[in-house]
């Protein structure tokens, strides 16, 4: 077991790397749509939509427009509204049912896309909604890999969802290789290949069910280190659950009555969790910042054209601007990600529990998530071409901040959840985070 210990910490970094590199360059690409629309206008995709008005030498593409922002519509509802399911199968069946999963969806779409043509425009509409899907089943059994190391986990979490952001510039490499006579074809069907890259992580470098928090002394997955320990996660959980409430039990039997030990011992359901103000509160302030940048990139094609008076090389270089800005995602991310672990290795105050320590070091990053999206808006509310250059990099800065804070500050309030319930509404802590 001990000669095993190098091999399982190298492959903890080869995990962190490898799920760096799929959502780097494959989770997210549906937020590069501005570039990919860009490329499927020139290939004629649903230019049978566009007329000439009459009398006049000006084409009228407004129709293709909404068909483009249908696709990308579709495909972001889906991105989201389908964690509901995958998040369960995630919990019932585990990883690897999971990525096989998304894997067969995700090669789904790309190969949709890559035998598409013009004719045959509307097959945009399942391929985009596959290859959304599978991407963010791609994050979702990535951000586990937190768990491995437990003094950054917040951190890797939010790098992960600035790689997932930054993914979108793929579809930018596309469109560079598009002008360069490469046929949008010939990309995805590379894009579909890569797959093998994906089920061999899933079986080498994954674990089979979940990578538990805390992590066991010892604990490997993914292809046996000789004798090395493996560990069933659900049965690690119970061991380690009925160890500590052994250990209440033996403690406090002479100092608790009996009905009070029996309310000790009830753990919050998942419905109580929902319908807590706590969750709702922050699902809706996650929807509406989410709506705004979904509603920026689904319109920004048109909305480009029309700043720019439909120059298409000028509306060509701000798309380009756009796309290189999403590569960004990944290094902004973690400053999210150090504000939410800059507690970590220092000693709690007095009375301070580790969950109340967790739950205050988010509430600088939610606050700074909620500056960064006025700036955002206000910027792209003013119909200044060069301005769009600053929307840009806010709006990326936003996301980023969005999304990885998001996962975190999930990570942390599902443990402190059943710990905020015995809290008076009363209580200063929780208006502070409300």
């Amino acid at each position: 077991m001990q000669g095993c210990g190098a091999g399982t910490r190298l492959r903890y970094r080869l995990t962190l790397v490898t799920g760096m590199v799929e959502c780097l360059c494959f989770a997210g690409l549906i937020f590069g749509f501005a570039s990919l629309m860009f490329v499927l206008k020139a290939d004629g995709y649903f230019s049978d939509l566009c007329v000439n008005s009459p009398g006049t030498n000006i084409t009228d593409c407004s129709r293709q427009d909404e068909q483009f922002s249908l696709i990308f519509t579709i495909a972001s509802f889906l991105n989201n509204f389908i964690n509901l399911i995958t998040g369960y199968l995630f919990d019932r069946f585990g990883t690897m049912v999971t990525r096989l999963l998304g894997i067969s969806v995700y090669t789904t779409g790309t190969l949709l896309v890559a035998f598409s043509s013009a004719e045959i425009s509307n097959l945009l509409f399942p391929a985009l909604s596959c290859i959304a899907v599978g991407g963010v089943l791609f994050l979702l059994t990535n951000m586990q890999v937190g768990n491995l190391f437990p003094a950054h986990r917040s951190t890797i979490i939010t790098l992960y969802n600035g790689a997932f952001d930054s993914s979108s510039a793929v579809f930018l490499l596309f469109k560079v290789l598009y002008e360069q006579d490469v046929s949008l074809r010939t990309s995805f069907l590379v894009l579909s290949f890569c797959s093998i890259i994906h089920l061999v992580r899933t079986f080498v470098l994954m674990p089979r069910t979940h990578i538990p928090y805390t992590l066991p002394q010892y604990y490997t997955y993914g292809l046996d280190c000789g004798k090395a320990n493996t560990y069933n996660v659900e049965q690690f959980e119970n061991v380690r659950e009925g160890a500590m409430a052994g250990s209440q039990e033996s403690s406090g039997k002479d100092k608790m009555p009996s009905a009070a030990q029996d309310s000790e011992k009830k753990v919050a359901s998942f419905r109580s969790c929902v319908l807590t103000p706590f969750f709702m509160f922050h699902l809706m302030w996650l929807s509406v910042m989410q709506l705004r940048h979904y509603l920026f990139i689904g319109t920004l094609n048109p909305r480009l054209n029309r700043l720019a008076n439909n120059d298409p090389d000028l509306v060509s270089q701000y798309t380009n601007a756009f796309a290189i800005t999403q590569l960004c995602g990944v290094l902004c991310a973690p400053w999210n990600g150090l504000i939410m672990d800059r507690h970590k290795g220092k000693p709690l105050a007095l009375g301070v529990t580790e969950q109340e320590a967790d739950l205050r070091s988010s509430v600088l990053s939610l606050f700074l998530t909620c500056l960064q999206c006025l700036l955002f808006s206000v910027c792209a509310s003013i119909p200044f071409l060069p301005l769009q250059y600053l929307t840009f990099v806010l709006q990326v800065l936003n996301r980023s901040f969005l999304y990885g804070g998001t996962a975190a500050f999930i990570s942390i309030a599902t443990r402190a959840l059943p710990w905020l319930k015995e809290l008076s509404v009363e209580t200063p802590f929780m208006w502070t985070l409300l």
